[in-house]
């Protein structure tokens, strides 16, 4: 054994020195030679860079619950707008501006002030828990010099942080419902009391799904839309012509009725999207239909988790109808996460981490308008810049479902004019997977455009190539470059 060894390790060495005799050839023996270059499936991918197709762009929540550091969260996002401009976003969601009752510490959804976006000491600080006035404006300004727009967290359905009132229509009893320059509103700006919320002489709600009960703004009194978004100097008016935000994302719309949001879109415009916490997609189409906003498509959040890590099971995402993108592509907004989500203990309410790349890989090949969690792009920079690069770019189209079952999936997007489209082939299971898959290209080479496979299959004069995708992820083909 030894003496084998010995004679082995001798042929390595000079199987060594032939190899570096090899590369220090000159360039002209290279030449001389005519070396072949090494074809890899990176050399065969089109360039990308001049196929992002019109008005494209992907929404970005610039937030998580409970960001850090406390008062400089708008320098942070600050920081990341050259790249997210570079990755492909056009809108960043930011969260709620105003004052809250916790101070500090509030991640604006207990408003208390709307018209102090960090500039009046009161619950205890001068700047919200994202920072100060200027620094809002900074940021709104960079985004804008980035073409990104700015979307504003609307929480209009409660209130919180108001002084002690008798409320006659609670048979006097004492609620927070008193909101003046010495009860947390110290703009002086739409000062509220009892009559504002429900119950009130109009009547006792207006919505059944009431968030705060006690302090639920009464949309049906003239003042309350007057100051939120009717008079020339309302909340939306400054927000948009003052502070420079783009749009509106509505929170728990439940609350209040769609006739709102359309009141508020109508005098004000601007992108907006709607938090209709529902797995129902005919509950959101409703909704969508009533209000004119697109919303957050959480049936399709749903469909994903349960299929991702409830079922283990892929079949569902075949089904017709089941999500608000099947019903009105045009108005649904998809998310693989939020901030609500990812704070929940109950995993039935958010996607696990492993299956985070896959349900992205769905949202970012599929129609709907998709929206990139600040966490995850943090965690996955790389692989969601690819993707959103593909959304972009080659995520045109018609979508036709080609196979769906227990452990695949696998779409295609038809492509239009010169942009030859795309197919995504998922795999759940704990294998490599390879299907035959008829495609829209007849003999081209195809080419993984994520790397996940270094396949380069070649389709025939029908069309149909061997796909592959690997054990529990996913694979997105198109054509080479010519």
């Amino acid at each position: 054994m030894k003496k084998i060894t010995q004679i082995s390790t001798k042929t390595i060495l000079l199987l060594g020195g032939l190899v570096l005799g090899l590369t220090g050839c000159s360039d002209d023996d290279d030449t001389a030679n005519n070396a072949a270059p090494i074809i890899t499936s990176q050399s065969l991918k089109m360039d990308l860079t001049v196929r992002k197709k019109e008005n494209a762009g992907v929404f970005m929540q610039a937030f998580y619950w409970d960001t850090e550091p406390a008062g400089e969260w708008y320098n942070e996002v600050s920081k990341r707008i050259e790249d997210y401009k570079a990755s492909g976003i056009n809108r960043i969601w930011l969260p709620a501006p105003g004052k809250g009752a916790s101070g500090g510490l509030s991640m604006g959804y207990d408003p208390s002030d709307y018209f102090d976006v960090g500039e009046f000491d009161q619950h205890g600080t001068i700047k919200t828990r994202f920072g100060s006035r200027q620094e809002l404006e900074d940021l709104i300004q960079k985004a804008h010099a980035n073409d990104i727009e700015v979307i504003a967290d609307i929480v209009m359905g409660h209130n919180s942080g108001g002084g002690k009132q008798a409320n006659p229509f609670r048979g006097g009893t004492e609620v927070y419902s008193l909101f003046n320059e010495s009860n947390g509103n110290a703009s002086g700006k739409f000062n509220r009391s009892n009559e504002h919320f429900h119950p009130n002489d109009i009547h006792d709600h207006d919505e059944q799904a009431l968030f705060f009960a006690e302090t639920d703004l009464c949309h049906d009194q003239q003042y309350v839309q007057d100051w939120l978004w009717g008079r020339d100097d309302s909340v939306a008016e400054f927000y948009k012509k003052t502070l420079g935000f783009d749009g509106w994302r509505f929170d728990y719309v439940k609350s209040f009725a769609p006739k709102w949001v359309k009141s508020w879109n109508d005098k004000v415009g601007g992108f907006s999207v709607g938090e209709n916490f529902d797995g129902n997609q005919q509950v959101l189409k409703d909704w969508v239909d009533a209000s004119g906003s697109p919303a957050f498509d959480f049936a399709c959040f749903y469909r994903l988790d349960e299929t991702l890590d409830r079922a283990n099971d892929l079949t569902a995402l075949g089904e017709a109808d089941n999500m608000l993108r099947k019903l009105d592509p045009a108005n649904a907004v998809t998310f693989v996460a939020n901030h609500d989500t990812e704070k929940d203990v109950n995993p039935e309410n958010r996607i696990s981490y492993n299956n985070k790349l896959l349900a992205y890989s769905y949202i970012l090949t599929h129609d709907g308008y998709p929206t990139i969690f600040y966490l995850d792009y943090e965690a996955f920079k790389g692989q969601l810049k690819t993707l959103i690069q593909i959304y972009t770019t080659l995520a045109v189209g018609d979508v036709e479902i080609l196979e769906t079952n227990k452990d695949e999936y696998i779409m295609k997007r038809s492509g239009s004019g010169d942009n030859p489209g795309l197919i995504l082939y998922m795999n759940i299971s704990k294998q490599s997977k390879q299907r035959v898959v008829k495609t829209n290209w007849a003999n081209k080479t195809l080419v993984d455009y994520t790397d996940n496979s270094r396949a380069t299959p070649t389709t025939d004069a029908e069309g149909n190539a061997t796909l592959q995708a690997p054990a529990g992820g996913y694979a997105i083909w198109s054509v080479t470059k010519e």
